[in-house]
């Protein structure tokens, strides 16, 4: 695979990608750079004063960029089935970015529903939120949802038998569940579009200081942290690239991993990825979906579509 960068990204004129935690990181990288490639970007996030800072901040960029806000609560389903109820009656969506999340959160929380809050809010929240906005998805002609996942998949505490944590709770544990989870529906979701133009795949960041890490409150973790932002980690606008690569390159295929090709898969050009072992079994794909909807409440056919 040649060397890519965000300037082989194909003109996004017309399309519209709606991209959840876009107030800062990742997502306002990412919506920062799709926007001066001409598309119309909606940034989702739980403060509209923080939406409208990144709306700023993208218009800075690109004074011409055609930019709106939603309000979205990952960890509040009444506030997902709000927000997607107003993009899925009149918005097309090209580009769903499943960007959000929370990370190293020392005990266990839950949402405003009960779940546990990383898995809530990092696979439960988006499953939810792309069931009832999917019909704006099939409006399009060409869609592609790119979730966002993490290395810390791959780790052996990610397993998915124990996914609201009720048996214990460790926080990095909770992390790598939620990740995995990412990876396991995405894929699970190609199957089930696999018939359909939709094009859904995940991607991991490598390593860069978005705000997750914000999460830890110890003086060790904050210690920490400072070290690997000075020695490990790159910016959020490199950790964007897989995400941008998945939603933009005509070689990608659904179902497709995408991480950094770098050392260390921590930065570099976009490549496919080795996924986390088990994480492409059918079996495991459909015990997940059946899991989502039951503790959502939200069912989820991606063909047939969601009633809202």
């Amino acid at each position: 695979m040649n060397h890519w960068t965000p300037d082989d990204i194909p003109d996004q004129t017309g399309r519209t990608a709606l991209i959840t935690g876009a107030n800062g990181g990742i997502g306002l990288a990412t919506a920062r750079e799709l926007a001066g490639h001409g598309a119309r970007v909606i940034l989702a996030g739980r403060s509209q004063t923080r939406l409208n800072q990144a709306a700023e901040a993208v218009r800075a960029a690109t004074p011409e960029a055609r930019t709106d806000t939603l309000v979205l609560d990952l960890s509040d389903l009444s506030s997902v089935r709000d927000a997607a109820t107003r993009i899925a009656e009149t918005e097309t969506v090209d580009l769903l970015f499943n960007n959000a999340g929370v990370m190293n959160l020392p005990e266990r929380r839950t949402t405003h529903d009960g779940l546990e809050m990383t898995v809530g809010t990092n696979h439960l929240g988006h499953f939810a939120f792309d069931a009832q906005v999917w019909p704006a998805v099939r409006r399009s002609s060409a869609p592609r949802v790119v979730t966002v996942s993490a290395i810390a998949a791959r780790w052996p505490m990610g397993r998915l038998d124990d996914l609201m944590s009720e048996k214990g709770y460790r926080a990095m544990g909770a992390y790598a569940k939620s990740k995995r989870a990412n990876i396991v529906y995405t894929l699970e979701l190609a199957r089930r579009t696999a018939s359909s133009p939709v094009k859904a795949l995940v991607v991991h960041p490598g390593s860069a200081m978005t705000g997750l890490q914000q999460h830890g409150n110890s003086a060790l973790s904050r210690m920490v942290t400072s070290i690997a932002a000075r020695l490990l980690m790159g910016s959020a606008e490199g950790a964007a690239w897989p995400s941008l690569y998945a939603a933009t390159s005509p070689y990608v295929h659904s179902g497709w991993f995408i991480g950094p090709a770098g050392r260390d898969q921590t930065s570099g050009t976009p490549k496919p990825a080795k996924l986390p072992a088990g994480a492409d079994d059918p079996a495991e794909g459909r015990r997940l979906w059946a899991a989502s909807e039951q503790l959502t409440g939200v069912p989820f056919d991606p063909v047939a579509g969601t009633a809202i």
